[in-house]
């Protein structure tokens, strides 16, 4: 098969071809029809993310594509069926602290390395080998929807995070970096679930312009100015009334203030979720004790969703509740892979879709 081919850091995808996956049990070849390239795609490739892969590698996390083989213990996929691939690779042998990696794209620890040496090939190739848990069908669709399809790996980030948080019909929320790729996509869900108003943050005015141009009277834009207290007031006086929640999504340049001036708003009982990417100091929170304890502030990490997102995510999509026509898309054949690469980081912004297409030459 045709593969785009991480060889080194700091040298471009090269194309080759190389091995057919081998099927075992409880896993499933899927012919790739379709794989998202990421803004910071170039940054992994370049090796300034300094993410854990082994190289060579075929990178890409998770797509959409139909089925062409399952083990003895898939009981419902059928060969040809369309589905999605989920990036998020757990250890089956612990329950209760599973080692993870992002298929194609990571190994958080030096736990999980056996488990990226296993599932180590990602999307960027005509085929892949996942784990069976890890495919979910989508349904039907014309094939020329695959692309935006994709865009099912950036709705269920935030979506985990809104269902960790519990956020509840006509609540009020504060998405920190809204105009981020899964930022975008958490005010876009945050509505589909039912929130009252979605304060949607970020610097980019004119990104959250067209936010709040495209998604309704429902979101409140806000732009922020680097100055926590003035930060602080322009979301309280956005959100016209007590704030539930905050999805933080602000990434790793940002500061701890930023963090800072939304979860300070919350109001008593608020929930305080983070996704984000803030690093080293920067990541450091410096939240009182006794406001935490006295106004019954609850702080949740969450990294990714869990193994239901997807399912209900595709639910949402059918039932009209979220939009994919909302992303304006460009694809790219297998072999325009580094072009992919390079039109992702020019273009990153939370309603831009780019798309390999493993299908076309």
């Amino acid at each position: 098969m045709k593969a785009a081919v991480l060889t080194a850091f700091g040298v471009p995808l090269k194309i080759m071809t190389i091995p057919d996956p081998v099927l075992g049990t409880g896993e499933v070849i899927v012919d790739v029809i379709a794989t998202g390239v990421t803004g910071y795609a170039a940054n992994v490739f370049n090796g300034s993310r300094n993410y854990l892969l082994e190289l060579p590698v075929v990178p890409g996390p998770g797509g959409i594509g139909r089925v062409r083989a399952t083990g003895p213990d898939a009981t419902r996929l059928k060969v040809g069926d369309w589905v999605f691939c989920e990036s998020t690779v757990r250890s089956r042998d612990e329950a209760l602290t599973p080692d993870s990696i992002l298929q194609g794209w990571t190994y958080r620890t030096e736990a999980a390395l056996q488990l990226h040496r296993h599932f180590h090939d990602g999307s960027f190739a005509e085929q892949m080998r996942v784990p069976t848990e890890n495919v979910t069908r989508i349904g039907d669709i014309d094939p020329a929807m695959a692309g935006r399809w994709t865009a099912l790996g950036r709705l269920a980030v935030p979506f985990g995070g809104l269902l960790a948080g519990g956020l509840r019909a006509g609540e009020t929320l504060v998405v920190s970096g809204a105009t981020g790729g899964f930022g975008g996509a958490g005010v876009a869900v945050a509505l589909a679930i039912g929130a009252g108003r979605v304060v949607a943050t970020g610097r980019n005015a004119a990104a959250l312009k067209d936010l709040g141009r495209r998604l309704g009277p429902r979101v409140a834009p806000v732009q922020m100015t680097g100055d926590e207290a003035e930060d602080r007031r322009r979301i309280i006086e956005a959100a016209a009334g007590s704030i539930d929640m905050v999805l933080d999504f602000l990434p790793r340049e940002a500061a701890a203030s930023q963090v800072l001036a939304a979860a300070m708003a919350l109001r008593h009982g608020g929930r305080l979720v983070l996704m984000g990417g803030l690093r080293g100091t920067q990541g450091d929170l410096p939240l009182n004790y006794n406001w935490l304890m006295h106004n019954n502030i609850t702080v949740k990490g969450q990294w990714m969703y869990d193994r239901d997102a997807i399912g209900r995510m595709v639910q949402m999509v059918r039932a009209g509740l979220v939009d994919l026509e909302q992303y304006e898309m460009t694809e790219f054949g297998l072999h325009d892979a580094n072009e992919a690469v390079a039109y992702a980081a020019a273009n990153a912004g939370p309603r831009q879709l780019t798309v390999l297409r493993p299908d076309r030459p």
